[in-house]
């Protein structure tokens, strides 16, 4: 079978280019529990402290989204819900949830990064199915739910996932996603499915047998030397293409796995990689200002 893989032609960015993104954001997130009361049937633990040290975060037991909107001049309308990687025994929070928020702001477009359960950490009482899909459609359903105050399009929101949440976001996509019309919470009336998505080195639990019809476009992004993760994009390309769903794939030479945004990385391919997820954003027309 043929596959097309495309071929960046995109001006490279310098560490000139690329570190004001980074050193002139201003932080003014703020963090809020995608449960008031805490996560249903586990309200006790609402209250247990979150563990975090150097880039990580773990023992999540009140899942929650931060939320980074970008300057009101600049806004698009567009949101992304991300979801950082780490296998699921630790969120990779700073490189694949702060850097990337800051960079979805810098082009115009509100960033939510969710800090979902971890299933595989050693508490070991939380499944992918379960209370990880659960946090997935809260995320979602909430930033929609708030639409209005936070200035974004309801029709506009995406997901972006690294690796482990690569992986979270296949929760969402392949499933209708429609909302509970009898639900207490208004909140989970909303749908949860996303309008489009990004994917960089997604993990292999993230392919589904088929794509179907409804699935959101999607942005895929891998380093061929990357073995874990460099064959789920392949396996994805293929079955979107089966499909006939828009899709962009990015096979890099190198990188390996772990290249986050590719700030900082040495190869000029891999430091491309934003401006190759905002020329898709733009392409897709995601990007347009909201009217």
């Amino acid at each position: 079978m043929n596959i097309l893989f495309s071929i960046a032609v995109t001006a490279l960015l310098s560490p000139a280019l690329l570190s004001p993104i980074l050193s002139n954001a201003q932080d003014t997130a703020r963090q809020i529990p995608l449960w008031p009361n805490g996560a249903p049937g586990f309200e006790s633990r609402r209250n247990d402290p979150e563990q975090a040290k150097d880039y990580w975060v773990k023992n999540i037991h009140n899942p929650s989204i931060t939320i980074y909107l970008p300057p009101k001049e600049k806004a698009t309308g567009a949101a992304v819900v991300i979801f950082p990687g780490g296998g699921h025994r630790l969120l990779v929070f700073n490189a694949e949830g702060r850097d990337p928020a800051r960079f979805l702001n810098s082009i115009g477009v509100a960033a939510f990064i969710v800090k979902y359960r971890l299933f595989r950490e050693d508490s070991n009482i939380y499944s992918l199915e379960k209370e990880v899909r659960q946090d997935a459609y809260r995320a979602m359903r909430l930033v929609r739910s708030r639409a209005s105050e936070w200035n974004i399009d309801p029709n506009r929101v995406g997901i972006l996932g690294f690796s482990a949440g690569g992986e979270v976001a296949a929760l969402l996509s392949y499933t209708p996603g429609d909302g509970d019309a009898q639900a207490k919470d208004p909140v989970d009336r909303l749908s949860g499915h996303p309008n489009f998505q990004m994917l960089v080195y997604p993990g292999p639990l993230g392919v589904p047998t088929e794509v179907p019809h409804d699935a959101p476009p999607t942005f895929l992004i891998a380093a061929n030397d990357d073995e874990c993760c460099s064959p789920p994009v392949v396996s994805l390309l293929e079955k979107y293409r089966a499909a006939k769903v828009p899709v962009e794939a990015h096979i890099l030479s190198q990188g390996k796995h772990g290249f986050n945004m590719g700030y900082r990385s040495d190869l000029k391919a891999v430091r491309a990689m934003p401006m190759l997820m905002a020329n898709w954003l733009s392409d897709m027309k995601i990007l347009e200002q909201k009217k």
